[in-house]
């Protein structure tokens, strides 16, 4: 009994102590305990030491009568110990597993700082401006040069046609104008009017909360009115380089160039180009040295590399320089075709194009607008047209045709008109108050059809543009890029046409190597063509005599012999 009690005494202490403290604490050898028991049956011990389950069939065996309870209670005793010990071992690897990280599920990403318009340090104020032009997520172009300009540094940002380019300049001059707003703060120099007042309309909108004033200082706009606003120092000031040079030189010093603290170069392929290098030559001699100065561009031109390898200026750093990563000057969401056609039936092929526009823009079409008010006076009878045979055409969607010369651009607004399709003209020959109503008529979808030159190819956002038409093929492969850039803008997409004529080929070839993109050749239905031939050529009659009776041209041609006569006087 002495012995078995000795045992079962070790097994309750056992059982008593928590499993934690039984996991750490380290068991005494058998040999110790048999030891201190009974010193005079150290031989039996011992073998009761070398295996326990003798000495439970031993004491069973004994008092198998006396002790039966006892022998159940030390086999429950036993099996308590085994289950504690499981039990031991599934809590220690239950608190090893709550220690692993969890691998059934993602780790949560954060977005990186740089992708949001906050990440990039734009102020509150501004950041609701872009949201309510929905704008969320800052472009490549955006989130590569708005840190560098917050910072001070000049920069030359090239990015393709329609990436934000104007936002990409225009948020870090309103946010540091707003810390210090005073005087003439920037000055933006772009090469077309009406690119000016697309950007001159882009500040008035991000900087409505801070009050900003513009001033839009081009050509073909009364230049009192605009020494009146420059006179009241404008905090930002988008002009046209000659117009700028004019005002300067007339100024009679009521109004300086002297603080400006930004100057950008909107468009600065076509700026730095021979044309207006007088003019900027000019304006560089007025502004301060420590200005920060902004060239953007769609097209990396050789002078604007050589601005980029140039030494800074003293005391300014290098500028930086942000330039596509892709080699392609054209966005993946464009849609490029060209069409074979002889130059003498160009008017029937685009008269068929756009009454059957490529079915991924037949969902642009626009609306016609609202009939006017019903007058009194009783309305003339209309006058027939040759299409009236048969009913109107429907309208195309929206569609911006370019062409090379002023007077083909009058001549297709009238061809058009007389087939019924409305459309109206963007030139160098109209009057700035003229060439505004255009591009109002064409934005408020009163016209589906923009006849432009390359006046309208740069700049311009007009929102969904369907079609791009080349008439006339750009003589440099640069401004084809800047065509077809009126479409597919922000990730939309649109279609580019370019009609091929039989003197074309080389130059299609060209602008093919400079986007490293293989236009499609689109074919139409030649015979369909041909069944509207009669109404195109008498439509083609019509325009030609509209266009001499108006005597277009004549005042331009008057001017130009005058300066003529000029330049030859001693």
């Amino acid at each position: 009994m002495g012995k078995r009690k000795t045992f079962t005494t070790d097994d309750l202490l056992r059982q008593q102590e928590g499993p934690q403290k039984r996991a750490k604490t380290t068991r005494r050898p058998v040999s110790q305990s048999s030891s201190q028991a009974s010193d005079s049956d150290s031989d039996s011990e011992a073998s009761i030491r070398e295996n326990g389950l003798a000495v439970n069939a031993e004491n069973e065996r004994a008092d198998s009568e006396d002790d039966e309870n006892s022998s159940e209670y030390e086999s429950d005793s036993e099996e308590g110990e085994t289950a504690s010990l499981e039990e031991s071992q599934n809590d220690q690897q239950s608190s090893r597993l709550t220690i692993k990280p969890r691998t059934d599920h993602k780790p949560i990403t954060r977005p990186p700082p740089l992708t949001t318009f906050f990440g990039l340090g734009i102020s509150p104020s501004l950041q609701a401006a872009l949201i309510s032009m929905s704008i969320r997520k800052p472009t490549e172009v955006q989130t590569a040069c708005i840190p560098p300009l917050l910072q001070g540094r000049d920069c030359i940002g090239n990015a393709k046609t329609g990436s934000g380019k104007t936002i990409a300049f225009a948020l870090p001059i309103l946010q540091k104008l707003s810390v210090d707003p005073y005087g003439i703060f920037a000055l933006i120099l772009t090469p077309t009017r009406e690119l000016a007042f697309q950007i001159s309309e882009q500040f008035a909108v991000l900087g409505g909360a801070l009050n900003v004033r513009t001033a839009v200082v081009v050509g073909g706009m009364d230049m009192m009115s605009q020494a009146l606003e420059l006179g009241n120092r404008p905090h930002i000031v988008v002009a046209t380089p000659g117009r700028i040079v004019d005002h300067l030189r007339s100024s009679g010093g009521e109004w300086d160039l002297s603080r400006v603290k930004f100057l950008v170069l909107d468009e600065a392929d076509r700026l730095l180009s021979p044309t207006f290098a007088p003019e900027l030559s000019h304006v560089f001699g007025v502004l301060p040295k420590d200005r920060q100065t902004c060239l953007f561009t769609a097209t990396l031109t050789p002078s604007i590399e050589a601005l980029a390898a140039a030494p800074p200026r003293p005391g300014k750093d290098k500028p930086f320089v942000h330039r596509m990563t892709q080699s392609v000057e054209t966005v993946e969401t464009l849609e490029q075709h060209y069409i074979l056609v002889p130059s003498h039936v160009r008017e029937m092929y685009l008269f068929h194009l756009l009454c059957n526009p490529p079915e991924s823009t037949v969902h642009l079409r626009r609306a016609p607008p609202e009939p006017a008010k019903a007058s009194r006076k009783p309305k003339a009878k209309k006058q027939k047209k040759p299409t009236d045979e048969d009913e109107e055409p429907e309208q195309p969607p929206p569609t911006i045709i370019f062409c090379a010369r002023p007077r083909t651009a009058a001549f297709l607004t009238n061809l058009l008109k007389t087939l019924s399709i409305r459309s109206t003209a963007l030139h160098s020959r109209l009057t700035q108050r003229e060439r505004l109503s255009s591009l109002s008529l064409f934005k408020s979808f009163v016209v589906p059809v923009l006849i432009s030159t390359d006046v309208g190819a740069r700049g311009l956002d007009i929102e969904d543009v369907a079609i791009v038409i080349n008439w006339d093929l750009p003589n440099e492969p640069e401004e084809y890029t800047h065509r077809v850039g009126r479409t597919a803008r922000a990730g939309r997409g649109g279609v580019a046409i370019s009609f091929v004529t039989e003197r074309d080929e080389e130059r299609i070839l060209k602008i093919e190597e400079r986007i490293n993109t293989r236009l499609e050749e689109m074919t139409l239905p030649e015979a369909r063509v041909l069944e509207k031939l009669n109404a195109v050529a008498t439509a083609k009659r019509l325009a030609n005599m509209e266009l001499h009776d108006s005597k277009f041209g004549e005042r331009e041609e008057i001017q130009r012999k005058k300066r003529d006569l000029k330049g030859q006087v001693p």
